[in-house]
C-alpha cells in the first residue's frame, strides 16, 4: 500500500474523502484504493 506524507495533495484526488475517526484524519479513495492517509 503506497501512503502520501501530505493529505493536501491527496484530497485533491479524484473520488477521495476527507473523514475523520476518533480523533485520526484519514484519506480514503473508493475509486484508487492505494490513495490512503492518515494523519495525527
Amino acid at each position: 500500500m503506497k501512503v502520501r506524507a501530505s493529505l493536501k495533495n491527496l484530497k485533491n484526488q479524484p473520488g477521495s474523502k476527507v473523514v475523520r475517526r476518533r480523533g485520526h484524519t484519514y484519506v480514503i479513495n473508493k475509486k484508487n484504493p492505494r490513495f490512503k492517509a492518515r494523519q495525527g
